[in-house]
This record gives C-alpha cells, structure tokens and sequence, in this order.
C-alpha cells in the first residue's frame, strides 16, 4: 500500500510541477501591468476583447449575447456590463489590472456613433478595480465615399 500511495503522491507532484502559467510576468501590488481593452459596441451586440499591449495576444473575449438569453438584449447596457464585468475578472486573476480602451462603433458608411453598452461596459471595467489608461475611438471612417 505504501508504494501505490508513493505513487499518487509523485504523481500530484508532478501535476503541480507541470501547471504552466500563461499570463504576464508578475508585478508587485503597486505596479500597473497593461492591456487593451477593445470594446466594440453595435446595436445588436457588445463584445468586450481584452489583449496584450500588441493586440496579438487575446487574454478573454466576451459578448453581451453570452451573459443573456434573448436576441434584443444583446446589445443592452446590462449584458455589456455583466461582458465587463467577467473580462476584468478574467484579467486580474492574469496579472492584469489596467487598460487602455478602445471603443468602436459600427463604423464605415454606418453609423459612427457606439451602440448602448459601450458606455457601461466602460464604467463596468472602472468600478471592477481596473485602472483606466487612454481612451480612444477607433470607429472606422471612410476615406473615398459619402459620409
């Protein structure tokens, strides 16, 4: 019994040992560890993608049609909160805790404005402990046909 008990422990040893962590480096409490925060914001949905300071590396992505049930509440200030809210989680149990903002809204010959949940979804980031950098729009505008 003991060497089937030798075993196991070895082997959760092992697992301990092998569990790979994929975030930042750490930071100590005080120092700010950056992201960006890309929230796009139509009026049918509201996604919040949250990457690395590149924008190669995408930490958490989550959508207002992820947190409710019905088709018309996708694009509401609540699902874009509760969107926020589990991406800022999301980035804090990472290392995470400040972002720039980039909010987007529908963009070229559409409308320029951003839908109903990109002012909550940034609030929501706010009042979850994240540090707020630079905020941006970074609506695409066109260059050769009407506006």
């Amino acid at each position: 019994k003991q060497a089937i008990m030798s075993k196991k422990s070895k082997k959760e040893a092992a697992a301990k040992e092998a569990k790979k962590y994929y975030g930042p480096e750490k930071a100590s409490a005080d120092e700010l560890v950056f992201g960006v925060a890309h929230i796009y914001a139509s009026f049918n949905d509201t996604f919040v993608h949250i990457t690395d300071l590149s924008g190669r590396e995408t930490i958490t992505r989550v959508t207002g049609g992820m947190q409710v049930k019905t088709d018309r509440d996708e694009s509401s200030p609540y699902a874009a909160m509760q969107a926020a809210q589990i991406a800022a989680q999301n980035c804090l149990d990472l290392g995470i805790n400040a972002l720039h903002i980039k909010i987007r809204g529908r963009g070229g010959n559409r409308t320029k404005t951003p839908g109903p949940g990109a002012q909550s979804a940034l609030r929501a980031l706010a009042r979850a402990g994240m540090h707020i950098g630079r905020i941006e729009d970074v609506t695409s505008i066109p260059t050769d046909s009407t506006r």
